[in-house]
């Protein structure tokens, strides 16, 4: 899919993949600027469960705006592609940090109030996250903490 335009988002390299997608770098040809497309898996295109879903996750982010979780821009169809458009978030996850070995404690109480604040914004929109791991936490390179992947949240309030 790389070189792949969906709408007016050109998709230049993938930079993660999990049950519920396929995240791709992209750039924004209308605004100029680098977002996260994420993309259904082919395998379940035909999948209405999924589907509804990958549908939910966009509404779950659509009711929050938080500095320590990811913002959405877009969600649309294009030839018979559902994707969802997100802000990009350089740095690497924490899973990735966690490799590199042990994290001082200023550190990581630093992360943990972060990932707390993102939380209680969640909650208190009636989301809860059920996915919450090292690989669904971005950390940038001035330690500033963005919980993604929403996929399998719960919506509270529906």
């Amino acid at each position: 899919m790389i070189g792949r335009t969906l709408g007016h988002y050109r998709l230049v390299e993938e930079v993660g993949a999990g049950g519920m997608g396929v995240v791709y770098r992209a750039h924004d040809e209308k605004l100029d600027r680098d977002v996260a497309v994420k993309v259904l898996p082919s395998g379940v295109l035909g999948d209405p469960q999924a589907r509804r879903r990958f549908r939910r996750e966009a509404l779950a982010l659509s009711r929050v705006n938080h500095p320590h979780i990811e913002t959405i821009h877009d969600f649309d169809t294009r030839d018979d592609v559902d994707f969802l458009v997100t802000e990009f978030v350089a740095g690497e996850t924490l899973a990735r940090r966690l490799e590199r070995g042990p994290i001082a404690e200023d550190e990581c109480r630093a992360l943990g109030i972060q990932i707390a604040q993102a939380l209680q914004a969640a909650h208190a929109q009636g989301l809860v996250h059920r996915d919450l791991k090292p690989a669904n936490i971005m950390v940038s390179p001035a330690g500033h903490v963005k919980l993604l992947d929403f996929g399998l949240a719960k919506l509270l309030w529906r």
